[in-house]
């Protein structure tokens, strides 16, 4: 047997042992042994073990990334504009209010129906809608705004429709339709309908 050949058997040996777990679940005794030897000393072998040399880090490849560009243009176009007064509520700022909605399949359109006020709470009734025309695979993004100069106010969002299954829709609750929420809202007072 060669010298390469009875140096890899311990090894191997020793590799098999160190990838195994070992749980000890009993004392154990050695066996009485009364034995009369002489020997001589022995010598275990020695090794010289050479591990491959692992160099860790970062190099440039090409490789195929999907990209979708979205063209932004800006076009003048009619945005409704509120103007609220409340009593006692101090300086007013102009913001935007926006909502939107990420689909898939089919072109929709988002549009805000009507606005209530009821206190200092602001809700904004918004209704997206399936066009019927296939967009394949890709998706949309579709938005619809109103401008507010009032005083600071809590804004709430609702949408009439079927939630669309992207992550992006959870900005807003979706409800099946305006009643389902009124109970809920108790009184209020329609400040903007379309």
């Amino acid at each position: 047997m060669s010298t390469i050949k009875k140096m890899m058997i311990p090894v191997l040996a020793f590799s098999l042992l160190m990838s195994c777990d070992f749980n000890k679940t009993d004392k154990g005794e050695l066996p009485e042994v009364d034995v009369d030897v002489d020997a001589e000393a022995g010598e275990l072998p020695e090794y010289d073990v050479d591990w491959a040399e692992v160099n860790v880090g970062t190099r440039t490849d090409t490789v195929e990334v999907p990209k979708v560009v979205v063209v932004m243009e800006e076009e003048e176009v009619e945005v409704p504009y509120l103007d609220i007064d409340m009593p006692n509520e101090g300086e007013k700022e102009e913001r935007t209010l926006m909502v939107e909605a990420e689909v898939t399949g089919e072109e929709s359109t988002i549009e805000i129906k009507e606005i209530w006020a009821t206190g200092k709470k602001l809700i904004v009734i918004s209704e997206l809608r399936s066009t019927g025309k296939s967009i394949g695979d890709k998706n949309m993004r579709v938005s619809d705004q109103v401008t507010i100069n009032a005083p600071e106010l809590d804004v709430r969002y609702y949408v009439v429709g079927e939630r669309p299954d992207r992550l992006f829709n959870r900005q807003h609750r979706y409800i099946g339709n305006a009643s389902d929420i009124k109970d809920e809202i108790g009184d209020y007072k329609v400040i903007y309908s379309k």
